[in-house]
């Protein structure tokens, strides 16, 4: 994977003029993933969460119970709900969040999350975000809005509520659904690697973009924009 990634200091600059280049679109709004992204990673425990369903390390937990009977269903909806409640009563702005939203704000970005978690469990969450709340959101879209990353739907209903065609969105995610979900959509992505490692896969779409840390969304838009 070609890796143009940004820091506070405009390194690989050259790199990522080069992306530019081949995508002259502006950014005109963000679309964050919320576990892992706008919080600290590690809040929600997916292996645990798969035990209690019966669901396979391998698979992913929606799609397994997507799989099951619909009288099977319902109940693990449940389960999986209650794991994510105790999730978002624990969660914690990620690093550099405040300072990123802050800035889009000023920059006059709007900016939502595309999330396979619930509603609920988002609204429960930035209950923990003591400088912003669902209503600093564009929009929130949630599995009960949209079908689930890496599916484009989210992305393409988001960028529609937000009065933007896909392409002027950015898709910012830690983990590999969310670069399928934007690439797919037609939309930038950034990949945001929290300092570990890539969770990206041999055949996936590779990311426009790849960030250390969320702030350096904000030194993307500049350069996009050409605004620096």
């Amino acid at each position: 994977m070609k890796e143009e990634r940004l820091s506070r200091q405009g390194e690989s600059r050259e790199a990522v003029q080069e992306t530019v280049a081949e995508n002259s679109v502006s950014i005109k709004g963000v679309l964050f993933d919320f576990d892992g992204t706008l919080t600290v990673p590690g809040a929600i425990q997916f292996d645990a969460i798969k035990q209690d369903l019966g669901c396979p390390l391998n698979q992913p937990i929606l799609e397994y119970i997507g799989e099951q009977p619909a009288e099977k269903r319902a109940r693990l909806k449940e389960i999986l709900e209650s794991h994510e409640i105790v999730a978002a009563k624990g969660s914690i702005p990620n690093r550099g969040v405040t300072a990123c939203l802050g800035n889009l704000g000023k920059m006059k970005i709007p900016f939502g999350i595309l999330t396979r978690n619930s509603l609920r469990s988002i609204k429960t969450a930035l209950l923990c975000f003591p400088r912003f709340s669902m209503s600093d959101f564009a929009v929130v879209i949630t599995r009960d809005d949209s079908l689930p990353k890496p599916h484009p739907d989210g992305v393409i209903k988001a960028a529609g509520a937000m009065g933007f065609s896909p392409d002027e969105l950015l898709v910012v995610g830690d983990f590999r659904f969310d670069m399928i979900a934007g690439k797919n959509a037609g939309a930038k992505t950034a990949y945001l690697t929290n300092g570990g490692k890539t969770t990206m896969e041999e055949g996936d779409p590779e990311p426009d973009f790849i960030c250390r840390y969320i702030m350096e969304v904000i030194d993307i838009i500049r350069i996009v924009n050409s605004w620096v």
